[in-house]
């Protein structure tokens, strides 16, 4: 069993973490802000696809670069470190200070790169790294019915 604070790797132990891994390594990344079923049922699904999963959380600061909004993230990035490394299907957590993982990617450089439903891999300029190495990516299906935004708009609403 491993214990929720070793599956938050510092960026500068990274790559001698990896070196340890089963392949396939897969590879998301996210902001993770207010985790909800939506989140943990697209992280099992990636899990799936490999051996390891390691997931690349947007810190705070690039959280406010994304523009989600002034209050935004709601929950701190070392919290939301911690809530991601207590599910099982997640391998280990990286945080990331840019507001997209692209230099994350090529020190990771995973066999299979995921994103959920939301978006469309023929925009993502992070696909088009990992195919450089041989690697894909994949477009994991959009579980309806949960979102961040959504939950906090409710939040909001109900005040």
């Amino acid at each position: 069993m491993t214990l929720i604070g070793e599956k938050i790797v510092d960026a500068g132990d990274l790559t001698s973490w990896l070196r340890a891994q089963e392949r396939p390594l897969v590879f998301t990344n996210g902001v993770f802000d207010i985790l909800h079923p939506g989140h943990v049922t697209y992280l099992e699904q990636a899990r799936l696809l490999g051996k390891t999963l390691v997931v690349g959380l947007n810190s705070d600061t690039s959280v406010r670069l994304l523009g989600k909004g002034e209050d935004r993230p709601i929950v701190s990035e070392q919290d939301r470190a911690v809530m991601l490394a207590a599910l099982e299907s997640v391998s280990a957590v990286t945080i990331f200070e840019e507001p997209t993982p692209l230099e994350l990617l090529e020190r990771v450089r995973p066999d299979i790169y995921v994103k959920g439903g939301d978006y469309d891999i023929a925009t993502l300029a992070e696909a088009t790294v990992v195919q450089r190495w041989g690697g894909r990516a994949e477009i994991l299906p959009f579980v309806n019915g949960f979102s961040t935004t959504a939950l906090l708009a409710r939040v909001r609403d109900s005040r």
